[in-house]
């Protein structure tokens, strides 16, 4: 444990007795029995279970600890996070300042954009597929096209600078 327990509770005559942790750790070191009881932490205290309790506990702590690392591993939201201090769900409001227009014309702009990835080079779509769909950095697409960064830089300008005269151009 990170921490002394408050309290340790332990199985006497079929009944819990409560113990300061200082008391526990003299019991064990006088009585070898207590090498052998079972403990599981519960509120900052230690329970004394049977082995099956302690089985089931440690297997349902793994499971859980499994769950958070995939959630963690794929991104996933928990509804706990949205929540205000006092553990109340926190009411989402849409954003009303949206602006519409802007919101057309983005999506205009992106379908003209869709529209003129093909009519680039191969070459020319290998580059940005490489930096804006794989995400990779101009150092390493230099790496893997055989080309210095300076030159990917270059190279990138110029493909932006033709999209954007395409998209402007109504393709």
């Amino acid at each position: 444990m990170k921490y002394a327990p408050r309290k340790v509770y332990i199985k006497e005559n079929d009944s819990y007795v409560e113990l300061s942790y200082t008391d526990f750790c003299h019991r064990r070191e006088a009585d070898q029995t207590y090498i052998d009881k079972l403990f599981i932490p519960i509120q900052g205290c230690l329970l004394e279970v049977v082995r099956e309790q302690y089985a089931d506990f440690y297997r349902d702590k793994e499971r859980w600890r499994y769950l958070q690392k995939l959630d963690t591993k794929n991104s996933l939201l928990s509804l706990e996070g949205f929540t205000d201090d006092e553990g109340n769900a926190l009411d989402f409001i849409a954003d009303e300042e949206v602006d519409i227009a802007e919101t057309v014309v983005n999506a205009v702009m992106v379908d003209r954009l869709k529209t003129a990835l093909p009519l680039l080079s191969d070459s020319e779509q290998t580059l940005v597929k490489a930096i804006f769909f794989e995400e990779l950095s101009e150092r390493e697409v230099g790496l893997r096209l055989g080309l210095t960064q300076s030159v990917v830089n270059k190279r990138k300008a110029k493909i932006l600078a033709k999209l954007r005269k395409m998209i402007e151009n109504e393709i």
